[in-house]
């Protein structure tokens, strides 16, 4: 296949990323009159492009274990979801269907050619929702512990009134903004991601600030009281294991066994729905293997790619 991919405009310096080796270039992208915030390296020789969806709480820097080594063999893109990174932070209704459309406009901008996409956490569930949504677009998924936060939809009527007026309290500005400027706080987001983190050693000063920087931008405590709120809606997030199974087309799991955020049994009771989804599962890591052991997650990545998204072709 031609590789007819389009070179990134409005190209910045990024200089929080320079110690990772990081040899691509930044831009940023107006979506929908929201600055959207972009990285990507090109390789001439690519088979196949690859796009990284972060999590909740991450960015394109959370990657910067990855991007490098996975360019060495594909042309990369990575994105800051809106309301995360260095992307705007509005004031919005938050959905994964949200997230889905900004990365298939950003693909129909810059990439027009099939990928893989490859995310972690809520990352993962964007990444599988556009997959699901827009099949012209992926040639491969890998999803990197993924959540299912369609449970709440099954709770009977009257529990799910009580848990709305409960959450209506819990989900209010009053509530949130406070909590947003304890939860940014060093200490607290170093415990946060200790318990993300099976290795203590992974949790560094550098890690801390990719975390944090974030949190200090103009309108984050807006953005993160909408995106939580959004999160606790029933239209969130679509149901994971309907998609999965009528997934067709390779698809990857990957998940530390030692995560304490989503349970390695979710993993186990996904295979059973789809022949075609495959796991790894990787001792002693967490809830974001890619950042705490990036060389056996690339390693998984681009073998999974050679064997199976490219070999059929």
């Amino acid at each position: 296949m031609t590789n007819t991919q389009l070179m990134p405009t409005q190209i910045s310096v990024e200089p929080n990323i320079a110690n990772s080796n990081f040899c691509g270039e930044f831009g940023e992208w107006m979506w929908r009159g929201w600055k959207i915030r972009y990285a990507y390296i090109n390789n001439p020789k690519s088979p196949v492009p690859v796009l990284l969806v972060h999590g909740f709480g991450g960015s394109i820097r959370h990657w910067r274990q990855n991007i490098s080594e996975l360019s060495k063999h594909h042309s990369v893109y990575a994105l800051d979801l809106l309301g995360f990174g260095a992307s705007d932070k509005p004031v919005t209704p938050y959905t994964i269907k949200l997230w889905v459309e900004q990365i298939h406009e950003f693909w129909q901008t810059f990439v027009q050619i099939p990928i893989v996409l490859v995310g972690n956490s809520i990352g993962s569930l964007t990444c599988l929702q556009a997959a699901a949504t827009h099949p012209e677009m992926v040639r491969g998924v890998a999803m990197i512990s993924l959540p299912d936060m369609s449970e709440q939809n099954k709770k009977s009527n009257s529990l799910r009134f009580l848990q709305d007026k409960i959450l209506g309290v819990l989900t209010s500005p009053v509530v949130l903004k406070p909590l947003f400027f304890l939860l940014r706080q060093p200490r607290i987001v170093k415990r946060w991601a200790s318990f993300a983190y099976a290795c203590k050693e992974a949790v560094t000063e550098e890690l801390l600030e990719i975390l944090m920087t974030p949190a200090r931008e103009q309108g984050a405590v807006h953005a993160f009281c909408a995106i939580l709120k959004s999160m606790m809606s029933k239209d969130f997030s679509p149901c994971i294991r309907s998609i999965v199974t009528d997934l067709k087309l390779p698809s990857l799991l990957i998940w530390g066994t030692l995560d304490r955020m989503i349970p390695l049994s979710l993993a186990h009771s996904l295979l059973k729905l789809n022949p075609q989804l495959q796991l790894v599962e990787l001792e002693n890591a967490g809830h974001c293997a890619h950042d705490e052991c990036p060389e056996r997650v690339n390693f998984e990545l681009l073998y999974w790619i050679r064997h199976q998204v490219l070999a059929p072709a």
